[in-house]
């Protein structure tokens, strides 16, 4: 027959274990415990500040950021409705004849004058016109496609027709230029 065992020991070990930190608990002051609370309080704050001191910095370059994206891009709404006029220059000045350039060449000199100058504006703020040539590749990031056509002796994707200018205010699309695109396959 088998002898019960005798678990009395793990009960002494457990008693000598609460002794023993009772007696270490008993060995720090109050002082001890109030100045490790203190220290405790005082890491906690310092973490608080820190975060506090990042947000805050986060916030400023935030507000750099978003202070230059104004700065350079503020003026977007105004140069997308200046475009217009841009255009409607731009034909006038295609459109004039010979005849008519002899007959009111001062009113067209003026037009050009003024062509140049909405010119130099727009690149003093950073407008750059984008001017496509016919049998350049299309390039959907800035150019629109008004139509295809078939054309022969042209590639699927040249740029067969220029119907408008596109523009950029720096390095963001104000307007895709507006061109025929060739959908003539491969042979």
């Amino acid at each position: 027959m088998a002898e019960p065992k005798n678990e009395d020991f793990l009960d002494d070990i457990a008693t000598a274990e609460a002794e023993e930190l009772a007696d270490e608990l008993a060995d720090f002051s109050d002082e001890e415990l109030e100045l490790d609370a203190l220290r405790a309080e005082r890491d906690e704050y310092k973490d608080r500040f820190m975060r506090a001191l990042a947000d805050a910095e986060n916030s400023r370059k935030r507000g750099d950021k978003a202070r230059r994206d104004a700065e350079q891009y503020g003026g977007s709404k105004l140069a997308r409705d200046m475009l217009p006029v841009y255009d409607s220059m731009k034909r006038a000045l295609e459109a004039a004849t010979e005849e008519q350039r002899e007959v009111a060449g001062a009113l067209l000199e003026g037009v050009e004058l003024t062509m140049r100058v909405l010119k130099d504006v727009f690149q003093k703020h950073g407008i750059e016109v984008i001017t496509p040539e016919v049998g350049d590749r299309f390039d959907p990031n800035v150019h629109e496609a008004m139509f295809e056509a078939p054309l022969p002796g042209t590639r699927a994707g040249d740029i067969i027709q220029v119907s408008a200018e596109g523009f950029m205010l720096h390095d963001r699309l104000l307007r895709p230029a507006q061109v025929g695109v060739s959908s003539t396959p491969a042979s």
